[in-house]
């Protein structure tokens, strides 16, 4: 009898081996990915192989009795160890489930209330001599009753979950089988203890317990790798959704836009119907961000994606291109169809939009074209519509269909393309420069070179005046060229003539930062006047950013390793989620001043501004706000620890001979 006992301890500490196995592997397991989930279920294999020590301890001391002390401490550690394992077993699965969060939060109090119930019920008939068989029940049976409720539990769970692979599925299957054993021998307990052929029985169940532990630990490994793998799957997918469509409305993006134009016009041919594209852009949206919020104006670009989608003229296309504007392809077979499209956009559009208790209204103007008619190129198409949204805009008008006079029309583009050009060969653009006060120093650290057009007629003109004809035109490309050109040739004037470096920050467009020669001519520019790279700094926009973020990222860690400094300009007023500050390396952020101009007064503006601050600086970048223009404002800037400012109270902007005599005063 006493080698037979001996042999189940033995047998048990095989056991405690195989739990204590499982635990190193799946410890292991979670230092590679790091899921809180699988460190919970390390600590149970780690408790489990605690309970099967005490089983062992209890065996290999037979002459002890019950009563005794050290069996008494010993038969509570694999109590302890017990209820632990199936508190840390649930934990795993409530986590890795996402399920019941909060009760995670009082994991210790829980762990603490399992120690307490664990202590109480084995001191419970511990000194009663004749009360062997009262503590079976309440140490054996009563814990093979919760722990069948615990893996019945788990297995509800898992059966509710999406993660219905193979391993799952296994999962499933043994945590029901465990759930029945557990039951099953606790009512066997109750009513054959006192039969002499219970001790074969519970031997039976303890050989069957060590197989269902181990598949129970392999179960899990197999799980995890099945979950993991189902994570990366869904990742992919989402990468390829987000690839596809404009992350804040659905819609599709400008890449997918340009791809679908095609095959839609060759569905509309089939059907002998033509293709109808609208360009669509949204009036005064910088307004709704300013006055209601970002956020605000966030849920009103999706609502507007929502509606065009569900329109009744059943949309093929339908897309955001950039900011406010987007793309709406419909089918038609009578051009009389065209205007009354239009209209049912714009009626679309003009209802008022509810969010968040508040009304909001919309209008847009419509510019649009007809393919075959116009073309069956995409990229042609979208700016034929764009050129009929330009000079509507421009007329102030609702909307207007494309004609082909407009390519060719003397009326402005035409003349303005020629004024422009001679313009730029007769350098009559010149450069403003604003100066940039660092509030460490309190001295100018730099300044933003902003551009104006010195017109031989119409005198000096301010960027609003010029800017959107060479968007029109498609020349921002040049004008960055220009300027870029100019900037460095004032960096190397003042040096030769003053012997001054001061940091000159310009702005890029998104034409010119995704030029793939954009790196190239810099290094020229740098080389050709001598010119240190730190005392150059680009500034883009949001927008430009997240058009190709791939592409931006390489392009702004080529210009740092060159020396070059890459700042994001009018934060706050894009589209682009706030998580890619913590990707992109740029070196400073420049708070748009439609955030500053009353954030002295406005609760809303200030959070915002001193969030922004907080995050920047949380992820190692500088901060710029930009449209001081009062004391009260730079004073709160600087107790916000705001790096640098620039606006009217620091200095208007300056003229190049302004500039250089305030290089005289301070020498």
């Amino acid at each position: 009898m006493q080698d037979s006992t001996y042999a189940l301890g033995f047998f048990y500490i095989f056991q405690l081996c195989m739990s204590g196995a499982l635990a190193f592997l799946l410890y292991q397991y979670f230092k590679d990915v790091g899921h809180g989930f699988v460190k919970y279920w390390a600590l149970g294999f780690i408790c489990l192989a605690v309970k099967f020590l005490s089983m062992a301890l209890q065996n290999f001391t037979p002459a002890i009795p019950d009563t005794d002390w050290l069996k008494i401490f010993i038969a509570i550690g694999g109590q302890i160890g017990a209820y632990s394992f199936a508190l840390f077993f649930v934990f795993g699965f409530l986590e890795s489930l996402n399920k019941f969060s909060t009760l995670l939060k009082y994991r210790i109090w829980l762990v603490s209330a399992a120690v307490i119930f664990a202590t109480t019920v084995t001191l419970v008939f511990s000194q009663d001599i004749y009360g062997a068989f009262n503590r079976f029940y309440i140490r054996v049976s009563l814990l093979d009753f919760i722990l069948s409720g615990v893996f019945f539990g788990v297995s509800v769970l898992l059966m509710n979950s999406q993660k219905r692979f193979f391993a799952a599925k296994m999962l499933i299957t043994i945590c029901l089988i465990l759930s029945v054993r557990f039951v099953i021998f606790s009512f066997l307990s109750v009513v054959m203890l006192r039969e002499t052929q219970f001790t074969q029985i519970e031997l039976i169940f303890r050989y069957f317990d060590f197989a269902c532990y181990a598949m129970l630990g392999v179960s899990l490994l197999l799980w995890m790798q099945g979950a993991e793998r189902n994570a990366a799957e869904q990742a992919i997918n989402r990468a390829t959704y987000m690839g596809k469509h404009d992350m804040l409305t659905g819609a599709l993006n400008r890449e997918q836009v340009i791809e679908n134009i095609p095959s839609a016009i060759e569905a509309a041919v089939n059907k002998r119907l033509k293709l109808a594209i609208y360009l669509i852009d949204l009036k005064r949206f910088k307004f709704i961000n300013d006055t209601y919020g970002l956020k605000i104006g966030d849920l009103v670009l999706g609502k507007v994606a929502k509606r065009l989608k569900q329109s009744i003229l059943l949309p093929q296309v339908v897309g955001r291109i950039s900011g406010d504007s987007f793309v709406f392809a419909i089918e038609i077979g009578d051009e009389g169809q065209l205007e009354k499209a239009a209209q049912h956009i714009h009626d679309v559009i003009s209802r008022a939009y509810r969010v968040n208790n508040q009304e909001i209204h919309l209008q847009a103007s419509v510019g649009y074209c007809l393919s075959p008619q116009d073309g069956d190129d995409a990229e042609n198409l979208l700016h034929k519509a764009n050129l009929a949204l330009f000079r509507a805009e421009n007329r102030n008008i609702p909307s207007m269909r494309y004609s082909t006079g407009m390519q060719a029309d003397g009326s402005h583009l035409p003349a303005a393309e020629k004024a422009i050009r001679l313009g730029i060969q007769n350098n009559e653009f010149l450069l403003y420069f604003q100066p940039q006060l660092n509030l460490v120093s309190n001295r100018i650290e730099g300044v933003e070179a902003l551009v104006r057009w010195q017109h031989p007629e119409r005198g000096l003109l301010q960027p609003d005046q010029f800017l959107p004809d060479f968007e029109a035109l498609a020349l921002n490309s040049e004008l960055d060229g220009y300027v870029l050109e100019l900037a460095c040739q004032k960096l190397a004037h003042w040096y030769l003539n003053y012997k001054r470096r001061i940091t000159i920050a310009v702005n890029v467009s998104a034409a010119e930062f995704q030029d793939p020669t954009l790196v190239s001519k810099i290094q020229g520019l740098l080389l050709k006047y001598d010119i240190p790279s730190k005392y150059l700094e680009l500034e883009i926009t949001e927008n430009v950013v997240i058009t190709d973020i791939e592409s931006a990222m390489d392009t702004i860690v080529t210009l740092q390793n060159m020396g070059i400094k890459v700042s994001i300009d009018d934060f706050g007023t894009g589209y682009s989620s706030l998580s890619y500050l913590r990707e992109l390396p740029i070196d400073k952020i420049k708070i748009d001043r439609s955030f500053i101009t009353d954030f002295a007064r406005n609760d809303s503006d200030l959070t915002i501004v001193k969030s922004m601050i907080k995050l920047s600086h949380g992820l190692g970048k500088r901060v710029l706000a930009e449209g001081v223009e009062s004391q009260e404002q730079l004073e709160l800037l600087r107790k916000l620890g705001c790096d640098a400012v620039q606006g009217f109270y620091i200095n208007r902007p300056l003229t190049e001979d302004a500039l250089i005599k305030q290089f005289s005063r301070r020498s």
